[in-house]
């Protein structure tokens, strides 16, 4: 069965919402279709000690502040978990969830969004699939010869399922200092490595200056003004609470990266070896773009060049929500509502007869 609707908006996370919520204020129909069965988008998935980098006033998609949660500066990811659910009932957005979208191509004057469950006929397409999907892995040497357990940061849940193993978290970003700092306050036996020394950002900064920062470097940018470096330039790690509790108590000093795995374990640039149970990468992600490659329109990196948020080879293709090059910060709650207004209202231009 195929049905028919002016834009077809992939994926129910913060970034398909926004978009959505952007999309009803203008009286564009659309539908929205979500793989999840559930609201939350990746958030119902993500570790139970997780906290946003932002208080909840600062991480709030379009027209709905996000509650405070009682307790708690930064909200945890139960708590974006019940506000996403709130947001997607309270303005009524048309997401129809359990729907796996295979692909997109041209048909004619419209795209046709292929689907496990049918085929949907529209004007426009809004891709917002995010990136937890596709999580990565470096290609360290040894790491097909390891027998311990590997897993990435997408499976990684509580302290206790490591309990009296030895434990190797591998990254410096926000994640890994995170969970490095989880098993830390659990006891458990962990060593954290990263590629060069953990680079804090000032305990007085979170994510409201770092969208602040992000808009101001694109504005600069789009000006012909000097590149500022972006947020990369401040620093690597939020130092959120749990992670200062733990890096104050010395309990987050992270050791160079290893040389290579081995079979039961690490060997380390000098030489020496270690057994180890378990390595989580906390390594990052890329883009989940698989179902538009049948446009053809991945470049040399990967990605899909853009101007702003649309797909400059497909003009019918928005992208929203992957990153700083589909938007400053859009990739963060707070981030997504301006690409995601601007990206509605240059599709009401294009669906204006």
């Amino acid at each position: 069965m195929t049905q028919r609707t002016d834009v077809v908006v992939i994926g129910g996370g913060q970034s398909g919402l926004a978009a959505g919520y952007h999309l009803r204020r203008l009286g564009i129909e659309h539908v929205i279709l979500d793989a999840q069965t559930a609201p939350g988008g990746a958030w119902q998935h993500t570790w139970g000690s997780l906290r946003l980098f932002s208080p909840a006033e600062y991480s709030s998609l379009p027209g709905r502040l996000m509650p405070v949660q009682p307790g708690q500066t930064y909200p945890d990811a139960g708590h974006v978990v019940d506000y996403l659910a709130d947001y997607e009932k309270r303005y009524e957005l048309p997401v129809r969830h359990g729907v796996s979208v295979k692909a997109v191509h041209r048909d004619g004057t419209l795209l046709r969004v292929a689907t496990d469950c049918g085929d949907w006929r529209a004007r426009a397409v809004v891709s917002a699939t995010g990136t937890w999907t596709r999580p990565y892995l470096p290609a360290v040497p040894g790491r097909l010869e390891y027998t311990g357990r590997q897993l990435h940061t997408v499976r990684y849940q509580d302290p206790a399922e490591f309990a009296g193993q030895r434990v190797i978290i591998v990254g410096g970003g926000n994640s890994g200092a995170q969970i490095a700092a989880d098993l830390a306050h659990a006891r458990v036996n962990t060593t954290w490595v990263t590629q060069r020394p953990p680079r804090y950002l000032a305990d007085d900064i979170d994510g409201r200056a770092l969208f602040d920062h992000a808009t101001a470097r694109r504005r600069a940018l789009d000006a012909g003004r000097t590149d500022t470096g972006g947020v990369a330039s401040l620093g690597d790690i939020v130092a959120v609470p749990p992670v200062r509790a733990a890096r104050d108590a010395g309990l987050l000093t992270a050791k160079p990266m290893f040389s290579r795995l081995t079979a039961a374990g690490v060997q380390w640039t000098d030489g020496t070896v270690a057994e180890v149970d378990a390595v989580i990468w906390c390594t990052g992600f890329r883009p989940e773009l698989a179902h538009l490659a049948a446009l053809r329109l991945r470049g040399s990196r990967g990605r899909i060049a853009t101007v702003g948020t649309r797909a400059l080879a497909e003009p019918r293709l928005h992208l929203l929500g992957y990153g700083d090059w589909t938007g400053p910060a859009s990739a963060t709650l707070i981030g997504v509502g301006r690409p995601a207004r601007d990206a509605a209202r240059e599709i009401a231009d294009l669906l204006r007869p």
